[in-house]
């Protein structure tokens, strides 16, 4: 899948409802050091503030007899303005404009839209980057060490533990999501990596307005599960 094969499978294949809130954390929190909790703060104090992002983005998905990775690039704009521009495969598109997300990939026979508010409980990158979660109250089983020069963080999403045995987030100094992956109970995992970096940058309005291709119809994807 890709940023959208996991969202967008998420929305489409009930299956894999489970990678959004990039977004979890822990339980039991009072009983990390005082550099762990630091740590934690500083992430979720950064995707907080954080106005405007754009950055590339790679995404591959393991799992049901897939290998797939795909690319492009991330543009992000709060409240909850999003979109994912794929260069690999190209044309491929994803965008969160507020009201509703919208799946179309040049070929297919229809467009995919969601309301933006189901998005939301997904278990995915889209509520973490937008600063929609506390990692200390999302997260159980909340562990975090150093990663080279970058921090690690990792936890179980509350409440899914039945379905995802781990998530990894590696860290910069500075709170920055470099990587998430996410690994589930039946073995598939998900990992996004992000470079490139641009912060608090000018964004285009135009960047988040999606407009159907004439004559493809609009139909609405499934909720996950």
């Amino acid at each position: 899948m890709s940023v959208l094969a996991v969202i967008l499978n998420e929305v489409k294949n009930p299956r894999i409802s489970l990678v959004l809130p990039l977004l979890l954390a822990l339980s039991c929190i009072p009983q990390a050091g005082a550099q762990d909790s630091a740590l934690i703060r500083r992430v979720d104090d950064h995707y907080n503030h954080l106005r405007t992002l754009r950055a590339r983005y790679t995404e591959r998905y393991t799992g049901m007899g897939m290998d797939r990775t795909e690319s492009g690039t991330l543009t992000l704009k709060k409240p909850g303005l999003m979109r994912w521009s794929y260069d690999a495969p190209p044309g491929k598109l994803f965008v969160l404009d507020g009201r509703f997300a919208w799946f179309y990939t040049p070929g297919d026979a229809q467009v995919s839209r969601a309301p933006a508010k189901q998005l939301d409980d997904l278990r995915s990158p889209l509520r973490l980057l937008l600063g929609h979660t506390q990692l200390s109250k999302e997260l159980d089983q909340i562990a975090t060490a150093p990663d080279g020069a970058n921090f690690r963080i990792t936890g179980v999403p509350k409440g899914m533990d039945r379905r995802v045995h781990l998530l990894t987030l590696i860290v910069t100094s500075t709170g920055a999501i470099a990587r998430l992956k996410l690994e589930e109970t039946d073995g598939a995992t998900t990992e996004f990596t992000f470079t490139s970096l641009e912060e608090d940058i000018p964004l285009p309005a135009s960047d988040f307005i999606f407009t159907p291709p004439p004559g493809i119809p609009i139909v609405s994807a499934q909720p996950p599960i």
